[in-house]
Order: structure tokens, then C-alpha cells, then sequence
């Protein structure tokens, strides 16, 4: 179950349309809004375009819940605004609408929508929310260098965004069982951080059990221990970066999937 999901979807789609692939539009190929990259990132790691022209609904909703409603948080957003910020979110970015949100609330702006978040965001007017929000999402949209190409269609999305996110204001929520398969981490992108992490195991291990052992370097004279440090800690400085890198990696799949 989830709050105005299944309303929300359609009325992000009606302004997605279907296939698209301008050169002029800095996401690229398209198809229901949903970029060849993302597609990559949730469903198909090697996609080409063919594949994300023939994309299934169940995948267009597993992408626009984990990648954009999700991410904001709207599930625990009042209705209408709800739906407000996730159209922001799908055209601009949810970090992006999260921080307007935020700006709007008063609250600190980090792109996170959380307690502080909601708590603000539900103890205000829905519809003043609703208007700043699209006031301010126009304001950004009118300084992009495409705006001499997009702007009067994001103009007509952000107008039918304010109608109806304000007719949702004080309706009750549309809940309705959403099926949203859960993305698989593609198997390339699997094995990438088992090869990642099965080095960072190995380096480890081998200082951890004293890979450079003590005895080994008893009677050894200072200028050639000095040198031996200062490898080993240009080593050591290298497995640190490698196990950020790693650790990265592995959160943004979990994060993905959360």
C-alpha cells in the first residue's frame, strides 16, 4: 500500500509522453521519462536503446517509486504536495525539490525530506505550499540555457502540476496496492564489487597478518626501514582510497534498492 502513488503516476506520465530521444535535451534518450541511464541503473546494466523503447510498465513504476517518489519521501508528505514535489523531482531532480521543499518549510536544506521535513511541510497550508513551490520551480526553470527550447511545455506541466496537486489539497489520499517488483542489481554490476571488495579483502589480510613481518626486518639498518615506511604507508593510503571508493559503490546500489 501507498499514499496517492498509483493517482500521482499517470499525471507524471501525461507530461513524460513516450519515446524521445532530442539531441537538445540534456537527459538523452528517453522513453515515459525514464533515461537510458537510469533503466542501466534499475533494470538492465547493458541497455541499449531498443531495450528502453520496449520498457514494461511494472518497470516504469519501479523506477518513478524508487528513483523519484521515494526519494522524496511523498509517501509521508501531505496529499497534493505530495504529488507536487515528485513532479519537481521526476523534471528536476528530487534532491533539488527536496531542498525547495525545504526552503519553502523553513527547515534546514540538505535534499533530505525527513522528520523535520514533514513536520513543517504538515503543520503549514497545503495550497500556499503548493503554489510557492511551483512559483519557485518556474523561477529555476526560466535561468536554463533550454529554456528558450522547453519553456513553454515545462510552462503547461507546471501549470497542470499547480491544478492538480491543489485539487488534491484535504481529498483523501488514493490508496491503492501499487506492485513495485524490487530492482535486481544487475549481475556486471554484482560482480564489479565482488572483484572490489574481494582485493580490498586480500590487502587487508595480507598487513593484518603481518604480511611485512617484524622478523623480517630485525638488524636492518634506519635509512632502509625509513624507506620501507614510507612505502608501506603510500600503500596503506591507497587501500583507504580503494576501500572509499568501494564502500561508495556499495551504498549507492543499496540505496538504489532500499
Amino acid at each position: 500500500m501507498d499514499r496517492n502513488f498509483a493517482r500521482a503516476l499517470p499525471l507524471v506520465l501525461k507530461h513524460e509522453g513516450g519515446w524521445a530521444d532530442n539531441p537538445k535535451d540534456p537527459g538523452g534518450a528517453t522513453m515515459n521519462g525514464v533515461t537510458l541511464a537510469t533503466f542501466r541503473r534499475y533494470v538492465k546494466a547493458d541497455a541499449s536503446k531498443a531495450d528502453l523503447r520496449a520498457i514494461s510498465d511494472d518497470q516504469v513504476a519501479t523506477v518513478y517509486y524508487r528513483h523519484y517518489w521515494a526519494a522524496v519521501n511523498a509517501q509521508a508528505l501531505p496529499s497534493g504536495i505530495d504529488y507536487a514535489v515528485f513532479d519537481f523531482a521526476v523534471n528536476s531532480g528530487p534532491a533539488r525539490a527536496a531542498k525547495y521543499l525545504q526552503s519553502i518549510a523553513g527547515v534546514s536544506v540538505d535534499g533530505r525530506v525527513g522528520p523535520q521535513t514533514i513536520e513543517a511541510v504538515s503543520a503549514m497550508d497545503a495550497a500556499k505550499v503548493i503554489n510557492k513551490l511551483c512559483d519557485a520551480r518556474m523561477s529555476f526553470l526560466r535561468k536554463l540555457k533550454h529554456w528558450p527550447t522547453f519553456g513553454n511545455g515545462w510552462t503547461r506541466r507546471v501549470d497542470d502540476v499547480r491544478r492538480d496537486a491543489l485539487a488534491m489539497v484535504g481529498q483523501p489520499a488514493d490508496v491503492k496496492e501499487v506492485t513495485v517488483t524490487k530492482p535486481v542489481v544487475p549481475e556486471a554490476v554484482e560482480e564489479k564489487v565482488k572483484e572490489k571488495t574481494g582485493l580490498w579483502q586480500k590487502l587487508t589480510g595480507f598487513f593484518g597478518a603481518g604480511g611485512v613481518g617484524g622478523g623480517l626486518l630485525w638488524g636492518v639498518d634506519w635509512q632502509t626501514l625509513a624507506v620501507i615506511a614510507g612505502a608501506a604507508i603510500l600503500v596503506l593510503l591507497l587501500i583507504v582510497l580503494l576501500r572509499r571508493q568501494i564502500v561508495n559503490a556499495v551504498k549507492d546500489i543499496r540505496e538504489g534498492l532500499a
